[in-house]
């Protein structure tokens, strides 16, 4: 889970809010590292403080469209697919289920979902701490994905625009295939796991880095 300073109080000021750590603040050098001894063949990145709502409602209610307005897009009905419109990412996880997506900080998101939904059934929950995202790019991010993960990643058969809730590692996570080929994947993990989940994508990108890396983080740990 992820850590945070303690916060301070001096006598007759306000408490002070502690600083925010994301989960993998600690493995940040890790993942530099990998995309610098491959050569950028893989490259791993958090990004930290996603805005991640689940949303649930009836997708052939009024309230799909209201919602969709409110957002910018359009909530996707095909099985496991994405739907992007500038900032905001809205992802299918069940048939009457999304989680949106958006940059650090949207908590305006929740509210204009509330407001949209009127006194239609809308569920809205903000779950924004309980995953972090990794980023694996670079031209062989499939071929590391697939090390550990059952889907078929090929791109015929999990292009751009797809997502699907399955294991990577024996870890699960939201795997999304990002709009361009060049943008790599995103992999939504809790963040209790993520730490095990970054050390095995530096472990599985052997590889491509060398055994040096590898040798050098199991003598760092």
């Amino acid at each position: 889970m992820a850590d945070t300073a303690p916060t301070t109080v001096m006598a007759g000021t306000a408490p002070t809010a502690a600083p925010l750590r994301s989960p993998l603040a600690g493995a940040r050098d890790r993942l530099a590292a990998v995309t610098r001894a491959s050569r950028g063949a893989v490259r791993l990145a958090e990004l930290p403080f996603l805005t991640q709502l689940d949303v649930r409602l009836d997708p052939k209610g009024a309230a799909a469209d209201a919602v969709g307005l409110a957002l910018g897009l359009t909530l996707p009905v095909e099985p496991d697919t994405v739907v992007r419109a500038g900032e905001l990412t809205a992802l299918w996880l069940g048939p009457d289920e999304w989680l949106v997506v958006g940059p650090p900080g949207r908590r305006d998101m929740e509210s204009r979902i509330r407001e949209a939904g009127g006194d239609e059934p809308v569920s809205v929950v903000d779950v924004s701490a309980q995953r972090t995202t990794l980023l694996v790019s670079g031209p062989r991010a499939r071929d590391l994905l697939a090390h550990g993960c059952s889907l078929d990643l090929h791109p015929r058969a999990f292009r751009a625009g797809r997502c699907a809730q399955t294991t990577l590692g024996r870890t699960q996570v939201v795997l999304v295939a990002r709009d361009e080929p060049s943008s790599g994947f995103w992999v939504l993990v809790r963040s209790s796991f993520a730490g095990y989940l970054a050390d095995w994508l530096v472990d599985a990108a052997v590889e491509w880095t060398g055994p040096d890396l590898l040798t050098e983080r199991r003598q760092i740990s």
